[in-house]
């Protein structure tokens, strides 16, 4: 319990916050359309979104090697994939902008880890983790009807397929 003197500063700074009116909570932030939850606004944590079509897998992107494209800064492997990806971001922006398509069809923007990863119809898809892409890749047709659906709802600015 607080001292006389403390609950009496207390009790008077609840009075004059609630005389003051509704107490409003702040406002959302807008979500990114590009998983940029690594910081810095790096997407997929600074992998080549390229790398996964023509390395047939993840490879890390250089910090030299970066393009600025839907609020998110992207890294590559090499000058050729950023040329790639310079010349068509579409065909390699992950569907629902790099965050984790199971999570997205259970309606949150999660992490992910980019190893977790799957090519579906030309479209990198990635996962939380490996049991978790797992866990998707039994219903990939379904989990993606869900993810298109909620994808709207998650980030309203972003396109269903990809977020870019």
């Amino acid at each position: 319990m607080f001292p006389p003197s403390r609950r009496t500063l207390l009790l008077g700074s609840l009075l004059a916050t609630l005389a003051a009116g509704p107490v409003r909570a702040a406002p959302e932030p807008a979500k990114s359309p590009v998983n940029v939850l690594a910081g810095d606004r790096l997407a997929i944590h600074g992998y080549d979104p390229v790398a996964y079509f023509v390395d047939g897998g993840p490879r890390e992107g250089r910090s030299d090697l970066a393009v600025e494209h839907g609020g998110a800064v992207w890294r590559f492997a090499s000058e050729e994939n950023r040329k790639r990806f310079r010349a068509d971001p579409a065909r390699y922006v992950p569907a629902y902008g790099g965050y984790c398509a199971y999570g997205v069809s259970q309606g949150y923007l999660v992490k992910i880890d980019p190893k977790a990863w799957t090519i579906v119809d030309e479209r990198l898809h990635l996962n939380y983790d490996i049991p978790i892409r797992d866990a998707w890749l039994k219903d990939v047709r379904g989990f993606n009807a869900k993810a298109d659906a909620n994808w709207r709802k998650l980030v309203p600015a972003a396109s269903a397929r990809g977020g870019s």
